[in-house]
């Protein structure tokens, strides 16, 4: 299966998954607050975060696991904690799979497609199966079963009622490379041919930048940023530069002279490097003749591009700071 784009998600599409300034709190101490989100069909929604940050919070109120203290959380229209039609349409793979170790793949398959009443039980069990990769060992305990091969079959149980929403947490644990990609391959498959939306729970920054439309980054209980990964990498773009100076000596000096021209935003010091940040590309040309001029010896000059990695740090750090 080779790696797909993920669907971008367009106006007309309709709104699925929509949280109204959720909050919820815990013994007087509040873990989740005012937190709004809109995702549409088809999306691959990203919801990022340090631990205890409320991301599984989050998905357990819009799961109808946990009552809100205050706002509202619908998925299709509906608070599917009191919706039975509403969860019929739910795929769900929490940090439990949820399967059963002394039964085999095929039985634990075949149990819940008959809980899920789902129609073509034996074809469907099949057709899941053989999608994870787990054919050959599907009369096999699952007790006897790695933890990735655990994280696929449980993949493959979200799937067996071929649900319109899939909820995802840390879908990539334990998975060794080629399954990853395989996880990964079938996720951007569901959003872009079934238009399946798609809210993961994850820390996994390379599989977020792979295939997710939208992300968000959750810190302090809050909402730090919410955009797509259109407006991101856009942004990313021009970030502006990293010179390496022959000298330490003269960085600050440097720094004070690249702040004077325009566009720039600031620049950091980090020993002999120095990065630029502006708000569109800088002539390399312009720079070099600026330091020259000023005597400053540089040793390289290279575009900088400022990665998810980077963002989410900067994010969650001042999102602490400002707490």
């Amino acid at each position: 299966m080779s790696e797909r784009a993920p669907s971008t998600g367009t106006s007309a599409d309709r709104s699925v998954i929509r949280a109204d300034r959720l909050s919820k709190t815990f013994a007087g101490r509040t873990v989740l607050s005012e937190v709004s989100l809109d995702i549409s069909q088809g999306e691959i929604f990203g919801y990022l975060g340090p631990n205890g940050a409320g991301k599984t919070t989050t998905t357990r109120l819009l799961l109808g696991l946990l009552r809100p203290s205050a706002g509202t959380a619908l998925v299709n229209g509906h608070d599917i904690g009191r919706s039975l039609e509403a969860r019929r349409q739910i795929g769900v793979l929490l940090e439990g799979n949820g399967l059963y170790d002394r039964l085999s793949a095929l039985d634990n398959l075949s149990y819940y497609a008959r809980l899920f009443e789902v129609s073509d039980v034996k074809a469907r069990v099949a057709e899941m199966i053989d999608l994870v990769g787990l054919s050959d060992r599907k009369r096999d305990s699952v007790g006897t079963f790695s933890q990735g091969m655990r994280r696929r079959l449980g993949l493959a149980r979200a799937l067996l009622h071929r649900p319109t929403v899939l909820f995802l947490d840390e879908p990539a644990a334990g998975l060794d490379p080629e399954a990853q990609k395989l996880v990964r391959d079938l996720i951007a498959t569901l959003s872009s041919d079934d238009r399946i939306t798609v809210f993961m729970n994850t820390h996994d920054l390379d599989d977020v930048q792979r295939i997710c439309s939208r992300v968000a980054i959750l810190c302090t209980g809050r909402i730090q940023a919410d955009e797509t990964l259109a407006e991101w990498n856009a942004r990313a773009e021009a970030t502006g530069l990293v010179l390496t100076l022959v000298s330490e000596s003269s960085a600050d000096e440097a720094a004070r002279a690249l702040e004077e021209l325009p566009d720039v935003s600031g620049c950091t010091i980090d020993g002999k490097t120095i990065t630029v940040t502006s708000s569109r590309d800088l002539p390399t040309t312009k720079v070099i003749r600026l330091l020259e001029a000023q005597g400053i010896e540089l040793h390289e000059v290279r575009r900088a591009k400022r990665s998810l990695e980077d963002f989410y740090l900067e994010t969650t750090r001042e999102a602490r700071t400002d707490d």
